[in-house]
């Protein structure tokens, strides 16, 4: 039986032995910075004559670990330590902002923290591609952690010191003119294979509805009118990004069957019915779907490419900013007439 991620396993070693079953726990996790990859560090509990002494013993230590402490603490874990102290004392915008710069840190978030060094903070920096902006709010967000960490003795202040030794000065997003649109082949490619899966219809919602991943992750069935064609978002990176946005006839119907889905409240969920995690969608769905049809591109490109489309059709750039959310003159009024929602709608149907 699979047990869940981080419970341990249990395996029957080889041979003839007096005690063939044995019990590892992962330990931590490290990185390799030459390779940058994640390496899973395990431990050996013990060894046991019988599969199910073996299976008491490894439930056993995850109800008691023989040697818990806080220098077993993960990244991931003192960032949902410090979080449900911090979230409860600032804004919304404040949060969102946090979790957004925590969503950089993958690589580190199943390390020990006391493992981790400025060479791992420096590496997280280096490949993040973000601009100057981005990365001193995730220098604060490390700052914040790493005081919780003193506080309560998770580790040393000079942990703490290394934070301020990042060097974020060769910031840059290496991608930001590079992004390249779904060409109009890639666009039919998608379609082709829409069949396959209804995680591919995702990427033609977003490339037909210029709607960022996490806008369309975090849209509510509540907040799409299906009969009017369109559908509210109601959180967003800017204010601007509070919009109503039409939805294509081409696409109608696959909004239609994401609505019938199941009973989350989420549009757009995992097969267990549940929210979905950026994270969780990028990996599982995202990068394997990218390889299956031959593409490299990332969720925000779908982006460029209906901004493009929109363009080539010489569409007005000032219903153009109305759809996407970019910011402008008149776009910051989020409640639109049923005439300009129709403008909006005979724009989105001409790609």
């Amino acid at each position: 039986m699979r047990q869940p991620n981080g419970y341990g396993s249990v395996y029957k070693l080889s041979g003839k032995r007096r005690k063939p079953w044995c019990v590892r726990i992962t330990e931590g996790w490290d990185i390799d910075l030459q390779s940058g990859k994640v390496i899973q560090k395990r431990k050996v509990v013990g060894t046991y004559a019988t599969q199910k002494e073996a299976m008491l013993a490894l439930a056993d230590y995850n109800r008691n670990p023989y040697d818990l402490n806080l220098d077993r603490m993960t990244f991931a874990e003192l960032y949902d330590k410090w979080s449900d102290v911090h979230f409860p004392k600032v804004s919304d915008s404040n949060v969102k902002g946090y979790k957004a710069s925590y969503r950089l840190c993958g690589k580190i978030e199943h390390m020990k923290v006391t493992d981790i060094k400025l060479d791992h903070l420096q590496m997280i920096v280096d490949e993040s591609g973000k601009n100057t902006p981005t990365l001193k709010k995730l220098k604060i967000l490390w700052g914040l952690m790493y005081d919780y960490a003193v506080m309560h003795e998770i580790v040393t202040q000079d942990k703490r010191d290394m934070v301020r030794y990042v060097d974020i000065t060769q910031a840059g997003n290496p991608n930001s003119f590079n992004r390249k649109p779904f060409t109009k082949a890639q666009v039919k490619t998608v379609w082709k294979w829409k069949d396959s899966s209804p995680y591919i219809k995702v990427i033609l919602i977003m490339i037909y509805t210029g709607v960022r991943i996490g806008e369309l992750l975090d849209l509510k069935k509540e907040n799409v009118n299906l009969e009017e064609k369109w559908f509210k978002v109601v959180q967003a990176k800017t204010e601007a990004g509070i919009r109503t946005v039409p939805i294509a006839d081409k696409v109608l119907p696959f909004f239609q069957e994401w609505m019938d889905m199941n009973d989350c409240e989420y549009l757009i969920s995992t097969p267990e019915g549940k929210h979905f995690t950026y994270r969780n969608y990028y990996d599982s769905y995202w990068s394997p779907m990218m390889e299956q049809m031959g593409m490299k591109h990332t969720p925000h490109e779908t982006r460029h490419t209906c901004i493009s489309l929109l363009s080539s059709e010489k569409v007005d750039e000032r219903i153009i900013k109305k759809i996407v959310g970019h910011k402008g003159q008149g776009v910051t009024e989020t409640v639109y007439t049923h005439f300009e929602i129709e403008e909006l709608l005979d724009a989105i149907n001409k790609i």
